[in-house]
């Protein structure tokens, strides 16, 4: 590399200037409506043309305030991010409790907006949005306080947050799933039944489980089943405060 060449990283549009207002538009406005057409449309609907046409704007408008629509995703990533509350770090066995309503509210978050889990991993392994980087911080100061020591913390979060972000992306696929069929959850389920109880005719440890919860909401079910495995990862955690 030349002696006057300057190493420098890949453009963020968290690092970039915000352009100089010079229209009604802004980029609040733009990310609002954004995450209303994602959630209604999907991500593949999304385009800035779209966009533009949704805001009564040309595309051209809102170039100014972001470069494409991956750094539009960016964007909106970051928005929803900043819904779940993390509440401030508590000392003791009350770190438990308010872990498990951070990953309560993360896995909300994502079945709000069933597009944002799969987007999470399109906008780098180090998210530096301002309301993803607050998330990351309130839970590292969470298991400070819980007593991890600060060559843990990291890895007792990044095994939060994977579980929490993979059962809620299968969780939001699944349903997605259900509602371009056009029938609830139950509905969707009680059709299957026959189909399932059949396949699973010469395995009959299939079936203990669904039997025994026939007839129960298939959401409680999906939250025990998360509760579930929320609470396992937490047992593990717990126990390596006791090591």
């Amino acid at each position: 590399m030349p002696a006057d060449e300057k190493a420098t990283g890949p453009e963020s549009v968290w690092t970039r200037p915000r352009p100089r207002q010079r229209e009604h538009l802004t980029r609040e406005q733009i990310v609002t409506e954004a995450i209303r057409l994602l959630d209604a449309e999907g991500i593949e609907a999304l385009s800035m043309r779209r966009l533009g046409t949704s805001l009564g704007a040309a595309a051209t408008s809102l170039y100014r305030h972001v470069a494409g629509k991956d750094e539009l995703i960016a964007l909106a990533v970051d928005e929803v991010y900043g819904e779940p509350d993390v509440p401030a770090a508590v000392a003791g066995a009350a770190w438990r409790a308010a872990v498990a309503r951070t990953a309560d509210e993360l896995r909300a978050m994502v079945l709000r907006h069933p597009w944002v889990a799969p987007e999470m991993g399109q906008v780098g392994l180090v998210h530096i949005g301002p309301n993803a980087m607050r998330m990351v911080s309130g839970l590292l100061a969470q298991f400070e306080a819980a007593g991890f020591p600060v060559e843990e913390k990291d890895r007792a979060m990044g095994t939060l947050m994977a579980y929490v972000l993979g059962v809620a992306t299968a969780e939001s696929a699944y349903l997605s799933l259900i509602a371009r069929s056009g029938k609830t959850e139950q509905e969707w389920l009680a059709a299957l039944r026959p189909s399932f109880d059949e396949a699973a005719r010469e395995h009959p440890r299939l079936t203990e489980g669904s039997t025994a919860q026939r007839g129960v909401h298939p959401r409680r079910i999906r939250d025990e089943n998360f509760a579930y495995g929320l609470d396992r990862v937490l047992d593990g955690l717990a126990a390596r405060l006791a090591v």
